[in-house]
């Protein structure tokens, strides 16, 4: 190979940690600034080739195997079709408010409290939102921050942000292995039975009029169904009402907690969309709004240094109905449940 394509193309091999992965989240993964669009692209070109074949967007890696990365992956002109838009600087508004999100922070991690309410990706309609601020802060934290996972734009508390490039892939992996355990606290409708269990149900995405829903997978559907896995425990009840109840989930699917907790007959109060939006007559004077917070993240550090352990104290909303029903946030300020 020549100088002039040795610039251009890099080969990189797929590590035992990232077996399995789809091609699509491992670019995400590495190259973070590129969009899907983008690199469907480059792979119906062949630019983006596994073990010298082309593949699509959803071909799982196996370890050993080499991905085929062209420059124009590794570093998007600035307006190539393959480049995030720019964003302009934040707010004075913006910049406030990230900050006071913020519940730990060093060279290599950032970790805020996310507010309800305040979506964390852009999308259709969606001009405001946390990804966006971060980018326009790169004279703040000196590289564009990276978001490392999702919460939905109601739910709140811990959100993880890596500084840089290096920090967001190894973050990456480290979800990927499933090394991060990460604890929300939820108030559902009635009090399940038993009190601590698991909840095993493979997930799908279905359209409807209010948008994308998800819901347990059916006969036939196993290609698309997303294995998922939450752990409960009921910390407290107010009668036979409601429940505070503590989830653990396995795997990271889209709208998981919510989705599970519905299937087994306990949906989140606010929740509109997984039918437990109608609160009032399950408990009186509660704000119609989701729920669910984020309440711990414990994860390795991406630099090595000792263990990421963050807590995130409840949302206004949620405090209010804490408060209301008698349940008492401060008993779990060591362990959290």
């Amino acid at each position: 190979m020549n100088d002039r394509v040795s610039e251009r193309v890099e080969t990189i091999e797929v590590s035992e940690r990232e077996a399995g992965m789809r091609l699509d989240r491992w670019f995400r993964v590495h190259f973070p600034e590129i969009t899907h669009g983008y690199l469907q692209k480059l792979l119906r070109s062949g630019q983006v080739r596994v073990d010298a074949r082309r593949v699509e967007a959803n071909a799982r890696l196996e370890t050993g195997a080499k991905v085929r990365v062209p420059k124009a992956a590794r570093a998007p002109r600035e307006g190539a079709p393959g480049a995030k838009a720019e964003v302009k600087g934040t707010s004075e508004a913006d910049r406030a408010l990230i900050e006071s999100m913020i519940l730990f922070e060093d060279d290599d991690v950032l970790v805020l409290n996310k507010p309800f309410g305040i979506a964390v990706q852009g999308g259709t309609g969606t001009r405001r939102h946390i990804d966006g601020m971060l980018a326009g802060m790169v004279d703040r934290f000196g590289d564009r921050p990276r978001l490392v996972h999702r919460l939905d734009r109601d739910t709140t508390g811990v959100l993880l942000v890596a500084k840089h490039r290096q920090a967001a892939a190894k973050l990456g992996r480290i979800f990927q292995t499933r090394s991060a355990a990460k604890t929300y606290w939820a108030l559902v409708k009635g009090v399940p039975k038993p009190p601590q269990g698991k909840i095993e149900a493979a997930l799908v995405k279905a359209s409807g009029p209010d948008g994308d829903r998800i819901r347990k997978a059916r006969p036939g559907e196993q290609k698309e169904a997303m294995h998922a896995t939450t752990h409960y425990s009921v910390i407290d009840r107010a009668a036979h009402k409601v429940a505070w109840v503590s989830l653990k989930p396995v795997t990271g699917r889209q709208h998981q907690l919510r989705a599970h907790m519905e299937m087994i007959g306990h949906p989140m109060i606010g929740d509109g969309k997984y039918n437990g939006g109608d609160t009032e007559p399950v408990i009186e004077n509660v704000e119609p709004k989701l729920h669910l917070h984020a309440r711990r993240l414990i994860i390795p550090h991406p630099a090595g240094k000792a263990k990421i352990d963050v807590s995130a104290p409840l949302p206004e909303h949620m405090l209010t109905t804490w408060d209301l029903l008698g349940f008492d946030p401060r008993r779990f300020d060591s362990d959290d449940g």
